[in-house]
């Protein structure tokens, strides 16, 4: 069997055009988060690096760049100033609004309002939820990891929240359990590459 092997970011000596990375941990959730600044804007973006961390209690991360300066982006910065943030599951019939949300606008831009999106008032916190988002997870600010970076202007940061509340609507739900081909969450493959899952199959532990 022959296998590539190469150090992170020494991808091009092996042809590839971009680096691979992201494609080989895949598919990755969408936490869609919103946050409010401090003059109450909503923000809303999306970032594939989230993820479920622990569930007694429940508790989630998102993980954000920089921006060109290394100051924080608007969730991670609203987040840690407000000590609250809403992470909005994605189904299929939101992805082209969750990509309209990538966009990289001024500080203090209503990303929610420019995708035409209608935000819903939360039960625990004060940021809204994306009304047509399926699942919805209230979360509380518990703290901000620095992680490597390359450079003083390329920064990484890891926000991990506790979910205090959590919404679902009901019509993804059937016989107790929820049923995502319903809603088709979707997941970020490498490049500019999704996927929605529409088939599941189910497994037992041996034990």
């Amino acid at each position: 069997m022959s296998r590539m092997f190469f150090e992170p970011g020494n991808h091009k000596e092996h042809g590839f055009t971009f680096d691979p990375f992201k494609a080989t941990i895949s598919p990755r959730p969408i936490g869609w988060i919103s946050t409010i600044d401090e003059n109450g804007v909503t923000n809303l973006a999306p970032y594939s690096f989230f993820n479920a961390v622990s569930w007694a209690p429940p508790c989630v991360i998102f993980s954000s760049g920089s921006r060109p300066d290394g100051s924080p982006k608007d969730s991670a910065l609203n987040a840690a100033k407000t000590g609250e943030f809403v992470c909005n599951i994605v189904g299929k019939a939101q992805a082209q609004q969750m990509n309209q949300t990538a966009i990289h606008f001024p500080h203090g831009t209503d990303e929610m309002q420019h995708a035409g999106l209608e935000g819903l008032p939360s039960q625990y916190v004060k940021p809204l939820r994306v009304k047509d988002a399926p699942v919805h997870l209230e979360c509380k600010y518990v703290r901000t990891i620095d992680l490597p970076s390359v450079s003083d202007k390329v920064v990484n940061r890891m926000i991990l929240g506790e979910v205090v509340g959590i919404h679902i609507d009901e019509k993804y739900v059937a016989d107790g359990r929820i049923d995502v081909t319903r809603y088709q969450p979707v997941g970020r493959l490498g490049y500019m590459d999704y996927c929605a899952v529409a088939e599941v199959f189910e497994m037992n532990r041996p034990d």
